[in-house]
């Protein structure tokens, strides 16, 4: 065997099976991850060998560009794959086509494709909805997608994550995380040198390529202390000509084509013989490539600054004067090289590409660089490329670049006495104002887009602004107002006939009539949904969806609210509204919390944690009441931020749950004043509006903690509560399907055996909190033989850990990948996925291995610990 493939046959193994099942039709993904070294690229290049006869193996590389290339991976399989594909990622605006042509292309028959797309935590936007369109196609196509990532570089907010997230939902994914290389292995390696090998194996850990590195500097003075000096040993001796050459595709961060190499190396690729006799270098036909990034890495940080900057510079020179060139990589050796002229020019362009791409956040790092060389455009260019990054960076949901963009964009629309562009640019500022949580921004710029467009002439950009006034006076409860704009804007939409305002102006008066108490409210909210939708206005229909959806979450009709959360995730899902999606996955959270199922609550409201604030702060809510019910640590420091977020949106949807979040809290510790404090403003200002939820449940609190309020004569479960009704209220949250509510209503019930049903339930919630409470009301009630309830698991570790989740931890120390985990404790894979997210947030650890660690750490791994 391959010395550089040891203890690597399981993962083979599980390669090749998974490539005759999709040669069958059965395809699936596979996921290849861990460290930086540990040979994930080795993997790959063993993996064709095991293959079935015929399959067809594309690689993709993604890059460690400053800024990404569009669709990198893909442009990597030109010359690999159909004309259709070729044309479809190199021209690259068209993204739906992209994707057609990647499907049809893995679609082929009969021979089995596998694509690999190689180091994804360095792919770009356009690449990630890619891949994110074939991960929810791969079950029904002939192929394998192999993804190989590092998963100790993913924070939690990595545009990764959410790909990952998808793809654990698929029906057909496999897990194969790389361990590093036993001792035995280890010496094995070794056993042809004089290097002690348990000094090598102290020194690298186990990681394949530290080992390796170390090994081939020879030598017996020693191991060198890195591996850029084992990789820098492995230089000297070379000739000037090689190394000059090694420096020069150095600064390369990929793959280098051949035309390429054959514009920087005057001497050809005879000088590379060398190195890649050294196993520096793979050298084939149409490209040369280091062996390992990391090798790369290590030559390229050798090289003095000075050098590094020339050396750029005849990257850049070559690449200008190649018609065709990707201006991302232009771009990217210009800044390297402190070439601020060719930022300028080709910087627009770039950012244009990554658009049309799809590729937002490659977008916006390039008019980032842009725009540090704002004095080389004219006025009227330069606000054209301000407004382009507010748009952008809005999309990437970076609120503080977008408003000061913005700002800007309208500023010099002042000065230029651009009329319409002015209004536009006030109405997309007041929008953006809104996605930064800052309510009173957002409406002076809204009224001054009115203001300005009034007698402008343009019926159409009238319309929007007047509708998005609409928008701001619903979102802050301001009905009969937003009915009113709502109106105007719906006779401006007809009059010009644009589908998209329409939807957009009936969306706002749907939604402020039935929050404002008018139920016939509810049928204009649907019209702006079928407007859209017969339009193939997606963004439009997204928002009728999440307005329609979070107003049956409020007025408690579930079962309706998930008649409509699947086609709406599907819709934002196929079309990549990723915003949208994100603000579904947290309306889903909450339905979840509705039905105590909380494992699946913290799940989709993770999605929202790290997106735009009007998602993060019901998402943070959502978290924290789990914590809370769950009597899990740290709901105080969610709610604290979520409750700034929602004072700064001025919005009851925002500041009525939180409220209702911090007074359960303060509750279940006995903290009656808190409860007042928390919720008596804000039960103020929603007690003098009609139809709004939040007023029972706030007024319930202030009841329940001694603070009289003005009856409350609705229906609504809280409401029945706080008149002492708890029975009705119970029968209430049953019907609906809510059973913590149910469970705290009939605690309220004077009988012990109404309080003794209540503490079952409880403890089959696991609400442990609440459960506590109950007990000592039935102590005091003098109940004799009350249920001690189950054990809890979490008494005896500090992190908190279930038993389930600590025979899960145990096992992923072992190496145990999910699906084995699973098999072991014969539960499904998606159930063990769970426990593994949960592990992972309650030891505060980014990856598997650091879960491992801070277990061992604790002394969680010891089976007799209880």
């Amino acid at each position: 065997m391959d010395r550089g493939i040891l203890e690597r046959e399981p993962e083979l193994a599980q390669l090749a099976t998974a490539a005759r099942e999709a040669a069958d039709g059965a395809g699936s993904v596979v996921l290849v991850f861990g460290e930086a070294g540990i040979g994930k690229s080795s993997l790959v290049r063993a993996m064709p060998e095991r293959l079935p006869t015929q399959a067809r193996v594309l690689v993709g590389q993604c890059d460690d560009l400053a800024t990404r290339r569009p669709l990198g991976p893909f442009r990597d399989l030109v010359g690999s794959v159909g004309a259709e594909l070729a044309r479809a990622v190199t021209e690259g605006g068209d993204r739906h086509r992209v994707y057609e042509a990647l499907h049809g292309e893995l679609a082929v028959t009969p021979h089995p494709a596998v694509l690999v797309v190689e180091d994804v935590h360095w792919a770009d936007e356009a690449s990630l909805d890619a891949l994110r369109f074939l991960v929810r196609r791969m079950e029904r196509l002939p192929a394998l997608l192999v993804l190989t990532y590092r998963d100790d570089e993913l924070s939690r907010g990595h545009p990764l994550r959410h790909l990952l997230g998808q793809v654990s939902r698929a029906p057909r994914v496999h897990r194969l995380p790389l361990a590093r290389l036993s001792l035995a292995a280890v010496r094995t390696l070794s056993a042809a040198g004089r290097l002690d090998p348990a000094q090598v194996y102290e020194v690298t850990s186990g990681n394949p390529f530290f080992v390796a590195e170390v090994l081939a500097s020879g030598g017996t003075g020693g191991v060198p202390p890195t591996v850029v000096d084992a990789v820098l040993a492995r230089l000297r001796g070379l000739e000037p000509a090689t190394v000059d050459a090694l420096e020069q595709l150095a600064v390369v961060p990929s793959a280098v084509e051949r035309p390429l190499v054959d514009a920087l190396l005057h001497d050809g690729v005879t000088v590379l013989a060398a190195a890649e006799q050294r196993g520096l270098l793979a050298v084939a036909p149409e490209r040369v490539a280091f062996r390992h990034e990391l090798i790369r890495r290590a030559v390229a940080d050798s090289v003095p600054t000075a050098r590094r900057i020339d050396l750029n510079r005849g990257v850049l020179a070559a690449l200008v004067a190649r018609p065709g060139s990707d201006a991302a990589r232009i771009v990217h050796h210009a800044a390297q090289a402190g070439d601020q002229d060719a930022i300028a020019r080709y910087g627009p362009d770039a950012a244009r590409d990554a658009a049309g791409a799809g590729a937002h956040r490659e977008a916006a790092a390039q008019l980032r660089l842009v725009l540090r060389q704002r004095h080389r455009y004219p006025p009227p260019d330069l606000a054209d490329l301000l407004e382009r990054y507010a748009v952008e960076s809005y999309t990437i949901a970076d609120s503080t670049a977008a408003v000061t963009a913005q700002r800007e964009a309208v500023a010099l629309r002042r000065s230029l006495g651009d009329t319409l562009a002015l209004g536009a640019d006030l109405r997309w500022l007041s929008r953006i104002h809104w996605w930064a949580g800052d309510a009173d921004e957002a409406q002076e710029a809204a009224r001054e887009a009115v203001a300005v467009l009034e007698h402008a002439g343009d019926d159409r950009l009238l319309a929007l602004a007047v509708s998005n006034i609409a928008q701001l006076r619903m979102l802050s409860d301001r009905y009969p107002e937003a009915v009113e704009h709502a109106e105007r804007a719906i006779v401006l939409a007809q009059k010009t006939q644009d589908a998209a305002i329409l939807s957009h102006a009936l969306n706002n008066m749907g939604t402020a009539r039935w929050r404002g108490g008018d139920s016939g409210g509810r049928h204009q909210l649907e019209e702006s949904l079928a407007v859209a939708l017969d339009a193939g206005e997606v963004e439009h229909a997204c928002r009728a969806y999440a307005n329609l959806i979070w107003t049956l979450l409020d007025h408690l009709q579930f079962a309706e609210a998930d008649r409509f959360l699947l086609p709406a995730m599907d819709l934002a899902d196929r079309a990549e509204h990723l915003g949208f999606l994100t603000y579904l996955h947290v309306e889903l959270a909450i339905r979840r919390l509705a039905a105590a199922d909380w494992d699946e609550a913290e799940r989709h409201a993770e999605f929202g944690i790290h997106d735009f604030l009007p998602a993060r702060c019901p998402a943070l809510t959502v978290l924290a009441r789990v914590r809370t019910r769950c009597g899990r640590p740290g709901a105080d420091e969610l709610l604290t931020e979520a409750r700034e977020i929602a004072v700064r949106t001025r919005e009851l949807q925002r500041t009525g749950p939180v409220a209702a979040a911090l007074a359960e809290a303060a509750w279940l510790r006995g903290d009656h004043a808190a409860v007042v404090e928390a919720v008596a403003p804000v039960h103020a200002q929603a007690r003098h509006l009609a139809g709004v939820p939040y007023r029972a449940e706030l007024g319930y609190w202030l009841t329940k903690s001694g603070h009289p309020v003005p009856a409350d004569d609705s229906g609504h479960p809280y409401a029945l509560q706080a008149r002492g009704q708890w029975r009705r209220a119970a029968a209430l949250w049953h019907t609906a399907g809510c059973p913590y509510e149910y469970a705290a209503a009939l605690a309220e019930s004077p009988e012990p055996a109404d309080k003794l049903t209540a503490l079952a339930r409880l403890d089959a919630l696991g609400a442990e909190p609440l459960a506590r409470l109950v007990r000592a009301e039935l102590r005091g009630l003098g109940v004799r033989r009350i249920p001690r309830g189950p054990l809890a698991a979490t008494r005896g570790n500090p992190a908190g850990l279930t038993e389930r989740q600590l025979q899960v931890i145990r096992l992923l120390a072992e190496g145990l990948t999910n699906s084995e985990i699973a098999a072991r404790l014969v539960v499904s894979v998606r159930t063990v996925d769970n426990h593994v997210r949960a592990v992972l947030d309650k030891l505060g650890a980014p990856t598997r291995r650091h879960a491992a660690v801070r277990a061992a750490e604790l002394g969680l791994l010891a089976e007799d610990e209880t």
